[in-house]
């Protein structure tokens, strides 16, 4: 990704971090490393930290074995490294001093282990703490045109994915959730997809009924509702899709009816998406169609959630949320109805709120028929 954009995105923050009264934030591995800096992680035992103070150029610690790295992949000039046979916290205080001395405020990142939120504490005694979250949330939540993109590319991954479910239909039969689930997770792999961006769910007949049950060893039957849920990470971002379909036989009894609320459900909520709109409000547009056909009782999660580098992010589509929707943000629409030992229906599809309305980054057939 282009140097400018992760610049574009440490002013933002910066600037966010002044307004806050907050002197630095400290970053952990994690997607908030990962979104302002362009090097990704997983966390260790090792000190490894992304000073942003709110004026000046952000500042890596690491350790030597990752220092290469850090420089290939980051567009930050500043790295210091220091070996196993090192104290990290010299070199860690050395450097909060430099833009955080006598008793600053300081954000350290929401995921950030205990043991080295510890470590700074004994680095800084005098100074306050808060959560990364406070400034970076309403930053990431407003996509920039990289990022809409890259869902977009998701977005069209998963689609090929879930015509290619359909197309099997009779095929499926007699396949159990966790066969196809392999399945569904090589296609996405073969058509682009570096790495699933949850476990692919696939609940047949009453697993379905179960709004995060993943796969299991149930044998798919004709005429069983199979809710699928699956995405891949694409250039660093998800996709995130649900369709809830029929193989090769006649849907049990009601399930035309639950399948046609819910649908009527998504697009009311879609419909409701603009920017000034508060997010409780596109939850109720699905809310009140699902309530208003009796199956209230049976809706039991939000209408969304956000999504960019983490597949769960703000903004939450949900009762309680005032928010109001801005341009560039990305979130799911996905209600369902869930009937215990019966089946499930969830039908679910990503928006890009524009700068006049909305547009829909999965473009699959909502139906239940896959002939």
């Amino acid at each position: 990704m282009d140097e400018d954009v992760f610049r574009r995105r440490t002013d933002r923050v910066q600037a966010a971090l002044r307004d806050a009264g907050a002197d630095a934030a400290v970053l952990f591995p994690s997607s908030n490393l990962h979104y302002l800096s362009g090097f990704e992680e997983e966390p260790s035992e090792r000190h490894l930290f992304l000073f942003v103070p709110s004026e000046g150029d952000p500042v890596f610690v690491v350790p030597a074995l990752y220092e290469t790295q850090v420089r290939a992949e980051s567009w930050v000039e500043t790295v210091h490294a220091y070996g196993d046979d090192e104290d990290p916290l010299a070199l860690v205080e050395e450097v909060l001093g430099s833009f955080a001395s006598g008793s600053p405020h300081v954000l350290v990142d929401d995921s950030m282990w205990a043991t080295f939120t510890q470590d700074l504490r004994v680095v800084l005694p005098k100074a306050s703490w808060g959560l990364a979250s406070d400034v970076l949330a309403p930053v990431r939540m407003r996509k920039d045109d990289a990022e809409v993109a890259a869902l977009t590319r998701a977005g069209a991954v998963a689609d090929e994915v879930s015509e290619w479910v359909r197309a099997m239909d009779a095929a499926v039969v007699g396949s159990t959730e966790r066969e196809l689930a392999r399945d569904i997770e090589r296609e996405l792999q073969d058509r682009g997809a570096s790495n699933l961006a949850f476990p692919v769910i696939v609940g047949s007949g009453p697993n379905g009924a179960m709004p995060h049950h993943t796969h299991g060893d149930r044998e798919i039957e004709r005429g069983d509702p199979v809710v699928l849920d699956f995405g891949g990470f694409v250039d660093d971002y998800p996709g995130d899709q649900t369709r809830t379909v029929v193989f090769a036989g006649d849907p049990p009894e009601e399930f035309e009816h639950v399948h046609d609320v819910v649908r009527n459900a998504q697009q009311a909520a879609i419909d409701a998406i603009e920017p000034g709109v508060e997010a409780q409000a596109v939850d109720a547009a699905a809310r009140d169609v699902i309530e208003s056909a009796g199956y209230g009782d049976a809706f039991v999660h939000r209408t969304g959630h956000g999504v960019g580098l983490d597949v769960h992010e703000p903004p939450y589509v949900v009762d309680g949320n005032d928010r109001e929707l801005e341009p560039g943000m990305v979130f799911s629409v996905e209600p369902g109805v869930y009937l215990e030992d019966r089946f499930g229906v969830r039908i679910e599809d990503l928006v890009v709120v524009t700068d006049d309305g909305h547009e829909r980054l999965n473009d699959t057939d909502r139906g239940w028929r896959c002939d």
